[in-house]
Parts: structure tokens; sequence; C-alpha cells
């Protein structure tokens, strides 16, 4: 059994919450926690209770990125040898495309600023 740990507001997380998920589904959130900066219980916690995941530029995003993008290509080379694309991997894609959108928005409006 795990130890109990403090969230962000200091209250004792001690309540364990569970679920399955295909195995399609948990690469799908295993893919959204790589390139989002944050462990997966803080980034299942504030996709559930509704809250904005902001994912901000930093070595863990961007291995998260390679990791994905490596996958990607892996995918897309399946792909070129005959086989058929999966709606999974479309998800992905739009995923880490709008991540990467957004990261280079906020590089350009820090760049207008200076």
């Amino acid at each position: 059994m795990s130890a109990k740990n403090l969230d962000r507001q200091h209250r004792w997380r001690s309540v364990t919450v569970a679920f399955r998920v295909s195995p399609e589904e948990g690469e799908m959130i295993n893919s959204c926690v790589r390139v989002s900066g944050l462990t997966k219980q803080d980034y299942i916690t504030r996709k559930l209770t509704d809250r904005t995941v902001v994912v901000q530029g930093n070595p863990k995003v961007f291995l998260g990125l390679q990791t994905e993008m490596q996958e990607i290509l892996e995918e897309l080379e399946r792909i070129d040898a005959g086989s058929g694309i999966y709606e999974d991997l479309l998800e992905r894609i739009a995923l880490i495309t709008s991540v990467m959108e957004e990261m280079k928005e906020e590089s350009d409006w820090k760049k207008k600023r200076k």
C-alpha cells in the first residue's frame, strides 16, 4: 500500500480511486500524461474535475513529445507496410499537434514581449 501524500492545498490524498480501461484507452491516457508534463495522478484528477491542463515546456514535456513522435513514426511505417490506420493514432497526432501549437504560440508571445 502506498503512503498518503498531500495535494497543493495541503489536503491528505488518502482515498484510492480505481477503474479499468482497455489497452488502447490506457495507451491514450499514457500519451496524454507524457506530453502534459504532469504525473498520471495529477493529470487524471484535473481532467475528471474539469480543470484545465496547461502544458509548460520543460525537459519532461520535450522527452514525452519525443517519445510520442517516435511511436507515431513507427505506426506510420507500419501503415506504409500495408496495414490500416487506427482512430487512436489520429487522436494521438491531434493531441501532439495541439500541444506543439500551444507551445509555439506561447513562445511567439514571449518573443513579442521582449
